[in-house]
């Protein structure tokens, strides 16, 4: 599949990116590479392949959350600590 500088720049304003002329002529021909190789990938007979749903089998195992012994004291982790208030870090309200 051909990629032309008019498909760079349609996929650029999309994006709200703007390129030099060279970058945009060297992503049209990175873009080619890479839909060539996606061609490439087609080819491939995965008739007798199972879907993955996890690349591997089995689940995470979780562990208690405990505190180790070698936790950080809380005066220490709030030593550098731009505000604090009642022994926690203080923060801007986001809302």
């Amino acid at each position: 599949m051909s990629v032309t500088r008019s498909d760079v720049e349609h996929a650029a304003r999309l994006c709200r990116l703007e390129f030099s002329p060279d970058e945009l002529e060297t992503l049209r021909g990175e873009l080619g590479r890479i839909l060539e190789y996606v061609e490439k990938l087609r080819e491939l007979d995965v008739t007798e392949v199972e879907p993955t749903l996890y690349g591997l089998a089995g689940s995470t195992p979780l562990r208690e959350d405990v505190p180790g012994e070698d936790t950080l004291a809380r005066e220490d982790a709030l030593a550098g600590a731009p505000d604090e208030e009642n022994g926690h870090f203080k923060v801007p309200g986001v809302l």
